[in-house]
């Protein structure tokens, strides 16, 4: 897996910002948001090609922690991609298995795919706690099923 370039990393910076800004007031709103979590984007890399479904290299493959959720998200590699309309579903395949993302589109130029796996990270004790999470996540999801 190839970790993203500089510019990339910049650019996943600026999602999880306008995400948060986005998401402000529904996080602060949520009763079981945690007050010792904010928004980060984590352990994004490029997915190898799975086939017509696939993420390719068109996306990057990463996590999205709030103080409410842990989500898997596909952000695009480049930034002359164009966005899919908001709310748009699609299921996409990486190696664990097919998973169903949602369309968020935060600014004319920034956008995401996102799929919430976990809407309750309440028990989480730091952020360090929610990164391990994350890796954790992001171990499973890159990781072949096993046939059987």
């Amino acid at each position: 897996m190839l970790a993203p370039t500089p510019e990339q990393y910049r650019r996943l910076n600026e999602m999880a910002e306008a995400w948060r800004r986005r998401q402000g007031a529904a996080l602060e709103a949520t009763p079981t948001a945690n007050p010792l979590l904010d928004v980060d984007a984590l352990c994004f890399q490029a997915s190898p090609d799975q086939g017509e479904a696939s993420v390719g290299r068109d996306y990057l493959v990463g996590a999205l922690v709030s103080p409410v959720s842990l989500s898997l998200v596909l952000f695009p590699a480049f930034a002359s991609a164009r966005a899919p309309a908001e709310g748009e579903r699609r299921a996409f395949d990486l190696p664990s298995g097919r998973y169903p993302f949602v369309a968020e589109v935060l600014d004319a130029d920034l956008w995401l795919w996102r799929c919430e796996l976990l809407d309750d990270l309440s028990d989480l004790e730091s952020r360090e706690e929610g990164s391990r999470l994350a890796q954790r996540l992001m171990e499973k999801v890159m990781t072949p099923a096993a046939d059987g």
